[in-house]
């Protein structure tokens, strides 16, 4: 399958910022099923290409002029659902066993994800069917978790979105003694629906190496996903992650497009000017409200 894609993010902001450093994980590499056609990224800064701990292809964007907007523009087609599954781990698989903030679990994840434990050759059945008990037991629901939620928070809620989900399954792998990674990247869906940046896991098998599974959708990962970064959780494989000095208040607007090339594109979200000048003024009128 051959994807087409465009991922816009947009920031305002109420006062000029005077310096912004962002790290964009928005280059997705070949291997693991896909194979990258083109791929490019425009901003209204300079971009330092390098690579993380993790493998990633990372650029750092360094924007240090006074600025009251930032505008990234990642697009591109990517060739995806190959035979050819690329196994390269950067690090050791030991470090895939490590708690983060986000992804440790606790007494009830152990007990439920110890329900799935089995001896090698059977695990891989198990977990598939531990994925869609976990999609039974934590809701695909938005809005009533942040980036910040924990694997345990979401757990106990029932409640959570594809970043949840991912965060939930590792804290269960690693509970069980399986080497888990968060994946950021899209979905291609025939419908349109789902036109956002998405998240799975993965977790390391002796007998077959690296298995994706994206619980949100009740599925192992494949032609319609692309991945975009790896790491711990999320924080080491978000898209886009940084720091600013000055700016008052920030707003964000973002969309993705996901199509199949060569089809009509059945759905598009792309951001709205209209609500960002909005958007830019209602935090310009909070601020002031503040003075």
């Amino acid at each position: 399958m051959l994807l087409s894609i465009e991922h816009q993010t947009r920031y305002v902001y109420s006062e000029p910022v005077n310096y912004t450093i962002q790290q964009l994980r928005l280059t997705p590499q070949n291997g693991f099923g896909q194979h990258v056609k083109r791929w490019e990224i425009k901003v209204n800064g300079e971009l330092h290409p390098s690579a993380d701990a993790y493998g990633n292809s990372i650029h750092t964007l360094v924007v240090d002029v006074s600025h009251e907007e930032i505008v990234v523009v990642a697009s591109g087609e990517i060739e995806t659902g190959l035979e050819v599954i690329s196994q390269h781990q950067a690090l050791p698989l030991p470090i895939y066993l490590r708690d983060t903030a986000l992804t440790v679990s606790d007494e009830k994840i152990y007990a439920f994800a110890n329900q799935f434990k089995r001896p090698a050759h059977l695990q891989n059945q198990a977990l598939e069917e531990m994925m869609h008990a976990l999609l039974e037991k934590v809701s695909y629901i938005k809005g009533v978790t942040e980036v910040t939620t924990s694997a345990i928070e979401a757990f106990k809620l029932g409640q959570g979105v594809c970043q949840d989900h991912a965060h939930v399954f590792i804290a269960c792998c690693r509970s069980i003694g399986l080497p888990a990674r968060y994946v950021s990247g899209y979905l291609f869906t025939e419908d349109g629906s789902l036109m956002q940046t998405h998240a799975w896991g993965d977790v390391f098998l002796e007998a077959e190496g690296w298995q994706s599974f994206d619980v949100s959708n009740g599925c192992r990962a494949g032609a319609s996903h692309v991945r975009l970064a790896t790491g711990l959780d999320y924080r080491t494989a978000s898209p886009v992650s940084g720091m600013r000095s000055g700016g008052g208040l920030e707003g964000m607007t973002t969309s993705v497009i996901v199509n199949q090339s060569g089809l009509p594109i059945s759905r598009q979200y792309r951001i709205d000017q209209t609500a960002l000048f909005k958007q830019a003024e209602s935090i310009r009128q909070a601020q002031q409200a503040q003075q």
